[in-house]
This record gives structure tokens, sequence and C-alpha cells, in this order.
């Protein structure tokens, strides 16, 4: 106890009514980024119930989670990787066969930061991230990790689900269907040489853009940043879109 009473006094300072703060801020005309955690499929209310979380994990927990009002939120970048992880159970309709899954979890370093538990890994599922798009409202995307396919020869992605045979042109509300939905997939060609580190978008492979591309097309939403790397800076802000307006 007298330990955490001395680390109260150093954050004494800070503590404030966080909700008067930042309305304050926004009311000034002062620019505020939320960060969401975790992902919208595995939020309380709209992920892949019982595989989820205990909050909210979409832009609309921003709001409720900071104290302001989702009328003041007037932009949603939604965030994905060139492919797909989960952790621990649940559905997972792309999940890769065990050593394509090995290759892309050991060049994305995808293990548990605090029990380094390996993730589980699979290719783009367009469907979730359409539901993801509509769920959050997103504006315009950030594609991640991009480097992590430079050595894939081909490229699955996930246009569309089969259950029992029968095609779906959306995600299944209930659990017990999704756990068995057959995914299908476009075939793209992978670049086989290296994005990593790359900040000029005109550097790169003619089949990377070809891929970013089919996706900005499939979620109809702008691609306004891609990262090529661990490093900060390992980030392409393609010139025309919003994001690069901003900065």
């Amino acid at each position: 106890m007298d330990e955490t009473l001395k680390l109260g006094d150093k954050i004494r300072g800070y503590i404030c009514d966080t909700a008067e703060l930042l309305n304050r801020a926004l009311d000034a005309g002062k620019s505020v980024l939320f960060e969401g955690a975790q992902g919208t499929m595995l939020d309380i209310d709209h992920g892949t119930y019982p595989y989820v979380t205990s909050s909210s994990a979409t832009s609309g927990g921003a709001a409720t989670g900071v104290g302001v009002p989702p009328t003041k939120i007037k932009h949603v970048l939604g965030i994905s990787k060139a492919y797909t992880t989960r952790v621990g159970g649940g559905p997972f309709p792309t999940e890769m066969p065990d050593l394509d899954a090995k290759e892309v979890r050991e060049r994305g370093k995808e293990f548990g930061a605090v029990t380094g538990r390996p993730r589980r890994c699979g290719w783009l599922d367009l469907q979730v991230l359409r539901y993801a798009k509509m769920i959050n409202g997103v504006d315009s995307m950030v594609i991640t990790k991009l480097d992590v396919f430079d050595t894939q020869r081909e490229i699955q992605v996930c246009v569309g689900y089969k259950y029992k045979g029968t095609p779906l042109d959306e995600m299944p509300a209930l659990a017990e269907e999704y756990e068995h939905v057959m995914p299908e997939y476009k075939t793209l060609p992978g670049w086989n040489e290296t994005t990593y580190g790359l900040k000029d978008g005109a550097k790169l492979p003619r089949a990377a853009v070809d891929y970013l591309r089919f996706i900005s097309d499939f979620l109809q939403v702008e691609i306004g940043m891609i990262s090529t790397g661990p490093e900060r800076d390992a980030t392409i802000v393609p010139a025309g879109t919003l994001l690069a307006r901003w900065l």
C-alpha cells in the first residue's frame, strides 16, 4: 500500500476530468486522436460471442470510453494487418495450414507480447473487414505488415462464404453457423521481392499495389496508409489521400 501511495503522488498532477478536458479541446478546434484496443471481432456486442472480450472494441466504444459524443468523432481509421490473426479459441474460417501459418507467424513475429503464446494466422478475410467497416463506420484504412507477404508466391483472399453449400452474402449471425462456413477465395499473385522499410509508394512491386487495390475496391474504402516494417518511419502515405492532406 505504501508503494502504491508513492506512485499516486507521482501521477497526482495528471489526474483530471478527462471528459471535460477532451470536449473542451475538441470545441476549441484541436485535433484529438483516440486509439482503440483489440479488434471488432472481440467486441462484447458485435464480436464472435462467446469468444470476445468484456468491453466494446469498436469506434462507438471510443465515445463511451472517453466521454465524448459520437458526433465529435470526425474520421474513423480502420487498421488491419495484410493477413488475419486470432489469439485463442473461436471461429477462424481462413486459418492457414500449419506450414503457411508457421512462416507468417515467424516473419510477422506473431507471438503474444506478455505470454509469448503463438497467434493463429490466416489469409485476409474481406467478409470480416466489410463487417468491421460497417460496424465502425470506417472512413479510411491502414494496412500493416505488408512486408510479411514478401516471400509468398500466391496470396489467398477470402471474398465470401458458403454454409452447407449455400453462398452467403454476409457473415452469419449465429456462432454455430459461422463455426462451419467454408471460405471462398480469390487467388492473387505474390510479389516475391522485398517491401521491407519502403517509404515511397512508387517503389512498391506491381503485385503488392494490385493486392492493396483489390482490398480497397472490395471494401469501397480508401487505403490511407501502408506499414512495411516495425520501425515507426517504415510507412507509406499515398499521395492524394485524406491522411496525406492532413499530414
